[in-house]
């Protein structure tokens, strides 16, 4: 089974989180998410108030590792996004960042200038689930790992 790493923004704000939820429920039908927790309502800005900022970090380093693929959705700027997004382009990872294109704000060049990362703009979960699809096309033409 694929293990698929995703990245959204916790600390740098959780407006988002509906969407990361979505877009992780589409990913378990391609493989293991094992950031899930970025999607669930229950975590707050604030982050996971049960583990210590050294735990998290040594345990996502660790999930980050054994993935193969990093799905991003980049809208809502995140330091810690960022971070993941090149700590995987130096573990040589397959890396998407989902981007929705929003008035008054701009996608980083850092990102969107990186020749390591495919990023695509998307505005509904239909249109990530077809870039999605696309990223992964053995999933795609439905063969087994």
């Amino acid at each position: 089974m694929k293990k698929i790493y995703f990245a959204g923004s916790i600390r740098g704000g959780r407006n988002d989180k509906e969407i990361y939820r979505q877009i992780i429920g589409y990913l378990q039908t391609i493989g293991e998410v094992l950031t899930e927790h970025v999607g669930s309502s229950a975590l707050t800005p604030s982050g996971e108030e049960n583990m210590t900022d050294r735990e998290i970090f040594e345990r996502d380093l660790e999930w980050l590792s054994s993935s193969e693929f990093v799905v991003a959705e980049v809208s809502t700027p995140s330091l810690g996004v960022g971070f993941e997004i090149a700590k995987a382009l130096d573990l040589g990872k397959k890396i998407i960042c989902l981007y929705r294109n929003q008035e008054g704000k701009k996608l980083s060049a850092m990102i969107s200038g990186c020749p390591g990362i495919l990023v695509k703009e998307y505005q509904s979960l239909e249109e990530a689930k077809n870039i999605i699809n696309s990223f992964f096309p053995a999933i795609k033409r439905g063969l087994k790992d």
